[in-house]
């Protein structure tokens, strides 16, 4: 019985969240009109970060340098302006990559380095 009733209360728990938006997938910004991604948008959700370490590895251990598949034309492309007209910090659930990745409760840690708002300069806008 002490089983069933702690079974029923998260459920409990469970349905009120999802009543509140809580567990929704979240609501992502579209990418930069007339751009391709590297790969099919069903593939990246599942696979990008094999995609990143590929180019990273690529570019650390043998020197190639493909700006079609860096993390910067990432951002440059999926980090698009708020309703204010700026650029939202990694720490905002607008930010293209952080909308995913709190929600997946995963911890990002390319942002230490590199940067996470479009660079203006290479074609960020």
């Amino acid at each position: 019985m002490k089983r069933f009733l702690i079974l029923a209360m998260c459920l409990g728990l469970w349905s009120m969240a999802s009543a509140e938006g809580l567990f929704s997938p979240p609501d992502l910004p579209k990418a930069k009109a007339g751009s391709q991604c590297v790969d099919k948008p069903e593939l990246m959700r599942k696979q990008h970060m094999q995609h990143i370490l590929h180019q990273r590895n690529q570019t650390m251990r043998q020197g190639i340098r493909d700006s079609k598949n860096s993390l910067v034309e990432c951002v440059n492309c999926h980090v698009t302006k708020t309703a204010k007209g700026d650029f939202p910090s990694i720490d905002d659930k607008q930010h293209f990559c952080a909308g995913c990745h709190q929600y997946a409760s995963v911890k990002i840690d390319c942002f230490q380095c590199h940067a996470s708002k479009p660079d203006l300069i290479t074609g960020g806008k």
